[in-house]
């Protein structure tokens, strides 16, 4: 028996073929751990992981049911960057830990937001489209009924790291670019040649809109038909963050009456999505499969960095990238030492 029990559910979500574990377990090395598979059913991933020193998420949710049954749990480790899986309050109240890998992926996200901006404004599908059917000639005026992208504005909702690499993108191409974001102070905004905007402003004013919000409750459905309704006709709707920040009915029915022009979109409300939703048919929408953070490097990176938080934390250190730092606050806590790279608990 390893001194140290890190359960996970049987199966494995966005990983390449083959699967196993032995990347996490590179920085486990030498510290007597095991990452041991468990069912995916509430009741048997329960009795598997009780008495668990780590739970390492995936594939199913992680309930406060599940976290309430936890007895010896030191931490909750997500191998992405969204963490609407972990009910992060319940892991809160009971001073677990809940880590992400939130700067892994920025570039690769980044670059296909770009992808999508471009792509959706020159109207690649729909060109493509038409050369393979046989309509050359509609091509050209097609694109004649647009502006040239200098001068244009890009508006952000929500500026983090992806946004902020997308607006380094977007620079060299003469972009005006805003954003909205009440929880980034607006001299850090300006800093990124960003100026601020509220919400409405963004909406309205943008050519492009790039939604970047985070998948948290209070974020679900941000976006509205009030909100599509502000947009100029001519704007292009970009969401490379999570489908269930924008109400998906109230999209459709922007695309459907003309309210904007089109939408490029990674992320759709579900996912994937039923076969009689009618953004599917819709020829000014382009699709991809919630594959913006994908590359060659996506497994080794965030397999890696699971491992190493979780090897920090079984050994009494903080994680480098903790969601909920309210964990503090709690007596459970008291345990907890810095680690020696100005990452500790009260940094």
């Amino acid at each position: 028996m390893p001194q140290y029990r890190i359960v996970t559910p049987a199966g494995a979500s966005f990983t390449v073929a083959g699967g196993g574990y032995d990347l996490e377990s590179e920085a486990l090395a030498g510290l007597d751990a095991a990452i041991e598979e468990a069912p995916t059913d509430t009741a048997g991933f329960i009795a598997a992981a009780k008495d668990a020193d780590a739970i390492y998420a995936k594939g199913i949710p992680i309930t406060k049911e599940i976290i309430d049954s936890l007895t010896k749990c030191k931490l909750i480790a997500l191998g992405s960057v969204g963490v609407d899986s972990v009910d992060v309050k319940a892991a809160t109240a009971r001073g677990i830990p809940v880590t992400n890998v939130p700067d892994t992926f920025i570039e690769e996200v980044a670059d296909h937001a770009m992808a999508l901006l471009l792509g959706g404004f020159r109207r690649l599908i729909e060109q493509d489209r038409m050369v393979r059917e046989g309509r050359w000639r509609e091509g050209r005026p097609a694109l004649l009924k647009i502006p040239r992208l200098m001068g244009q504005t890009l508006g952000f909702i929500s500026f983090g790291r992806v946004a902020r690499a997308v607006a380094k993108r977007a620079a060299p191409f003469g972009l005006r670019m805003i954003a909205y974001d009440p929880f980034v102070e607006e001299m850090l905004i300006s800093d990124h040649g960003v100026l601020p905007a509220t919400l409405n402003e963004v909406m309205a004013q943008s050519d492009f809109v790039s939604m970047h919000a985070p998948a948290r409750p209070e974020c679900t459905h941000m976006l509205k038909e009030q909100h599509f309704r502000l947009m100029k006709p001519s704007a292009v709707f970009i969401n490379t963050g999570r489908g269930p920040t924008v109400d998906e009915e109230a999209l459709i029915k922007a695309l459907q009456e003309g309210w904007i022009a089109h939408a490029a979109l990674d992320v759709l409300e579900t996912e994937p999505p039923s076969h009689n939703n009618p953004i599917l048919r819709m020829e000014n929408v382009t699709l991809t499969a919630h594959v913006a953070s994908a590359s060659a490097r996506f497994d080794e990176a965030r397999k890696r960095r699971v491992g190493h938080e979780l090897a920090l934390v079984l050994q009494g250190k903080w994680p480098m990238s903790c969601v909920n730092p309210a964990v503090l606050q709690t007596t459970a806590l008291r345990r907890w030492q810095p680690i020696g790279m100005g990452r500790g608990p009260n940094s």
